[in-house]
């Protein structure tokens, strides 16, 4: 069996390891350059994420990935201001129910994916643009891209986003609705705000303040081995910028309405309207958000693909924001999907099922799993 997967985002790269540890011949194709585009800097890590890592990866990749967690994360604190000064008036907990986060650690977003793409060299194919597939008389799959190039395989997946050119093309009546709002998210050294205090005030759970209209989100992520360190105990092929300069951070997240970006479109200019919404907010907060890394500020899209109904199986599938938006959780989803492709295509491999039974056994968990997941994440 041969696959082909368009996307080498944190499911794409997921399911590709998984392949790999499974014999399974598979090749990735990413439309962006190595450096990937802006997608923050930070990502909630639960159990799903972590059980998909320990079934896809190799080993020395999970140790890798757990040794860089931040601590571990089972309450969002509320914070409010008290005779000028923050504190934590309230706790929710991380229960997993409908409109809370499940038990988890913060992870650093591009150690993340420079550890997946440790390994995968030779089966990533950066610059690579889809521009349409074609199913062929034989039951396989030939994707076509934007250099004229070709690629032909018993299975296309559809890892590549909300922007998916597959799911267009395959499932043409899946559209996004975008929500009219934005999350512009940003990180800041902790070294650069160490004396705020707020650091030990929050400690390794996030935090949200409410102030009038604005609302903040907060998350310290403390590295539990140094980047550099874990790299040379567990994973010494892993190297690059976001192994060798990844310090502990301060996440920052600001709820906006679209309209209040405005034209915001660089990173350096996300910053600044994020600064402008910060001013606001208690005096702590505005230098932290002051005191951010301007490059790695992003403006995350708040959208929804609406529950489809069940489609016939085919050679054609998708995993992740491809075809279920979640805001706040969708690596994890992500990656849960890439291990339960991965297992449904080794059952065929193997003889336990067809090709088609097995993958239309995958879409219908993940569409039974994830389309409520995804209403209640709108709601």
């Amino acid at each position: 069996m041969r696959v082909i997967v368009i996307g080498a985002g944190l499911g794409g790269l997921t399911l590709a390891h998984g392949l790999r540890q499974a014999g399974i011949d598979v090749a990735v194709y990413e439309q962006d350059e190595p450096q990937g585009r802006p997608q923050g800097i930070s990502l909630h890590f639960d159990d799903r994420a972590i059980t998909a890592l320990r079934a896809c990866l190799p080993s020395g990749h999970v140790a890798m990935i757990e040794a860089t967690l931040g601590g571990p994360r089972n309450a969002t604190q509320v914070l409010s201001e008290v005779d000028g000064e923050l504190a934590v008036t309230g706790t929710r907990p991380s229960d997993g129910s409908p409109g809370r986060a499940r038990p988890g650690h913060q992870a650093h977003r591009p150690l993340l994916r420079q550890v997946l793409l440790t390994g995968l060299e030779d089966t990533v194919r950066f610059g690579a643009r889809l521009t349409r597939f074609a199913t062929l008389a034989d039951g396989t799959v030939t994707a076509h891209f934007a250099d004229g190039s070709s690629d032909t395989a018993n299975v296309l997946v559809a890892a590549d986003g909300i922007g998916s050119a597959v799911r267009r093309q395959y499932l043409p009546d899946a559209r996004v609705v975008d929500a009219g709002k934005r999350v512009l998210m940003g990180a800041t050294p902790l070294r650069a705000v160490s004396a705020t205090g707020l650091p030990e005030l929050i400690g390794d759970n996030p935090a949200t303040l409410q102030c009038g209209d604005a609302m903040i989100a907060l998350g310290v992520l403390r590295f539990a081995t140094p980047p550099l360190d874990a790299a040379r105990q567990w994973l010494p092929a892993a190297n690059g910028a976001a192994i060798a300069e990844a310090e502990d951070f301060v996440m920052w997240a600001l709820p906006v309405a679209q309209d209040r970006l405005g034209a915001a479109a660089s990173p350096d200019a996300i910053w600044q309207r994020a600064r402008g919404i910060a001013a606001d907010l208690h005096p702590t907060l505005g230098s932290i958000v002051d005191a951010a890394w301007p490059d790695v500020t992003f403006a995350h899209r708040v959208g929804v693909i609406p529950p489809l109904p069940p489609w016939p199986a085919t050679a054609v599938t998708l995993i992740g924001d491809a075809i279920h938006l979640a805001p706040g959780f969708g690596g994890n989803l992500a990656m849960r999907d890439a291990q339960r492709l991965r297992d449904a295509l080794v059952r065929a491999v193997q003889g336990e099922q067809d090709l088609l039974g097995a993958i239309g056994s995958y879409e219908d968990t993940m569409r039974r799993e994830n389309f409520p997941a995804v209403a209640g994440s709108r709601a």
